[in-house]
């Protein structure tokens, strides 16, 4: 099993926090994930969102960057090393490409969830192995759940180039912080050939977006996409909970070459600091 960094975490830590997490014993987190009908669902990927850093994942609702990904193995099979903590676990079995994000139509999904259908958390406590036994269930994802309705709560607007085209295939992160680093708690789908985008969120607030073509950050390719609302002097978007708010156009430019970017320099990309 491969267990993936989504996105390389910034900022300044404390050495008593540094020493608190390294005394700190891990526990183990392990489980299996099946289809519906009970076929494992196998090469695909679990998800694991820490409670103390989100809402519970509801992508009914909006798409929570998880805390935690890997690869399933040959039998659905999972096991991870955790700090102690609760966890809410989803799983994705891609019908095409094996991309980290929100799930596509022909995926399969589940999240864990309780008898009467709320979300339902696993204690990982230190020392231990906590058994989550089989999850199952998974089924096709309906991408009509994802569309603007009634009570959606977000940002909706486009993505530009430098020309003021639209630009297809981009991603819009949603981030608490000015700075923009760490991992971001939301995302979009992709946008369309029409450059538009809806970035759905759990509550209303002040939002600071950033906008990428890849998921997970890291030093940008050739030709990738970069930019953020307020380019250089990030903006923050205020959100009304059951309210999607209009007008989040951003303009982006593409990277050219290591070193050099064209068009005015945006922030930092996520995962670069």
């Amino acid at each position: 099993m491969k267990r993936l960094i989504l996105f390389a975490l910034a900022g300044s830590i404390s050495l008593g926090a540094v020493l608190a997490a390294a005394e700190e014993p891990r526990g183990t987190l392990t489980g299996r994930l099946l289809m519906k009908g009970g076929k494992p669902m196998a090469g695909g990927t679990v998800f694991l969102f820490a409670a103390e850093a989100g809402p519970p994942p509801a992508p009914e609702r909006y798409w929570r960057v998880p805390d935690e990904v890997m690869t399933l193995d040959s039998a659905g099979r999972f096991t991870m090393e955790l700090v102690p903590g609760s966890y809410h676990v989803g799983g994705v079995k891609r019908e095409k490409e094996q991309e980290i994000g929100p799930p596509r139509a022909g995926d399969h999904f589940l999240t864990s969830r309780d008898e009467k259908g709320e979300p339902r958390p696993f204690t990982v406590r230190g020392g231990e192995t906590t058994d989550i036994g089989s999850l199952g269930e998974a089924v096709p994802f309906d991408p009509a759940l994802t569309r603007k309705r009634e009570g959606t709560t977000g940002i909706e607007g486009t993505i530009l180039d430098a020309a003021g085209k639209p630009v297809a295939g981009a991603l819009v992160f949603a981030y608490p912080n000015p700075d923009m680093s760490g991992k971001p708690l939301f995302v979009s789908d992709r946008t369309g050939a029409d450059g538009r985008y809806l970035l759905r969120v759990s509550e209303g607030g002040r939002y600071f977006l950033k906008v990428r073509d890849v998921y997970g950050g890291g030093p940008p390719v050739q030709g990738a996409v970069m930019g953020a609302y307020g380019d250089g002097n990030p903006l923050p978007l205020a959100v009304k909970t059951g309210v999607v708010t209009p007008g989040g156009d951003i303009r982006v430019i593409r990277f050219t070459r290591h070193g050099r970017k064209a068009g005015p320099d945006p922030v930092d990309p996520p995962g670069t600091e």
